[in-house]
């Protein structure tokens, strides 16, 4: 018996703080565990799947991340099915927009750039609010190098260095569109401190913990532990070096996803 099927693409947004990451786990609290709960109950157990754009770390938060649902039926009305939907999701889960896609797309292998923010600031101890999307590293940073530095990594080069636990089969030559570090003008709370910083990354794909490992070799060279050439040699083809501080991940914020037609 053949049964049509229905495909939507829904972007929604979370603070990762409180969870897991998105992938589903034993005994934990995850993103994907709880979209999926959320529409077991408003589905009243009508089949429904759901597949993930990507995964992303306990603790990371999205401003923009995507999923695909798959249904049996069509939704008759988009508009109330995602007021009903963000009504029954927890407060730090919210849903954005959804639109009916054919069966051709393919949100995994659909060609895709991601946005990645790393939010952080340095000197003091903040305030605790700061802490679910906020990065405080307590040592003195040289910012002007560590802007230096980010530019480095921008373009096509060997990012095996910023890869956790490569193996020798991985592909790890990787194009960055876009890597710059600026003061931040993205997200502001009255009890943030005066000064916070954004390493903004853009790309169309990256490796397990890339950004951070990245972003954790700017706080060395910050602190004056590694130097500008050090990240020059680090994405050469034959470099064996590996990075051993991963930034932490309250700091990283998916910042946009965009689906290219």
């Amino acid at each position: 018996m053949f049964i049509k099927k229905y495909f939507y693409l829904i972007k929604f947004q979370y603070l990762g703080y409180r969870f897991h990451g998105w992938q589903k786990q034993p005994k934990v609290k995850t993103i994907h565990l709880m979209i999926d709960r959320t529409f077991k109950y408003i589905l009243e157990n009508k089949y429904f799947k759901t597949l993930a754009a990507g995964r992303t770390d306990a603790m990371v938060s999205a401003n923009e991340a995507a999923f695909e649902l798959f249904l049996h039926h069509k939704i008759s009305d988009e508009f109330a099915f995602l007021e009903l939907f963000n009504h029954n999701l927890p407060q730090d889960i919210r849903a954005l927009s959804i639109q009916q896609v054919n069966e051709d797309f393919n949100i995994i292998q659909s060609s895709k750039t991601k946005e990645y923010i790393y939010l952080f600031t340095y000197g003091e101890k903040c305030h605790p609010f700061c802490a679910s999307i906020m990065t405080t590293i307590l040592d003195d940073l040289n910012i002007e190098l560590m802007k230096r530095g980010a530019t480095l990594f921008q373009g096509k080069h060997n990012f095996k260095t910023y890869c956790y636990k490569p193996t020798n089969d991985g592909v790890y030559s990787r194009t960055i569109d876009t890597c710059e570090l600026t003061e931040n003008t993205l997200y502001t709370a009255n009890f943030f401190p005066k000064k916070t910083y954004t390493l903004r990354v853009a790309g169309k794909g990256f490796g397990r913990n890339q950004i951070r490992l990245m972003m954790g070799a700017l706080i060395k060279l910050g602190r004056g532990e590694i130097t500008l050439d050090y990240i020059k040699n680090s994405l050469l083809a034959e470099s064996s070096e590996v990075m051993d501080y991963i930034a932490p991940a309250s700091g990283l914020i998916l910042n946009k996803i965009k689906f290219e037609e």
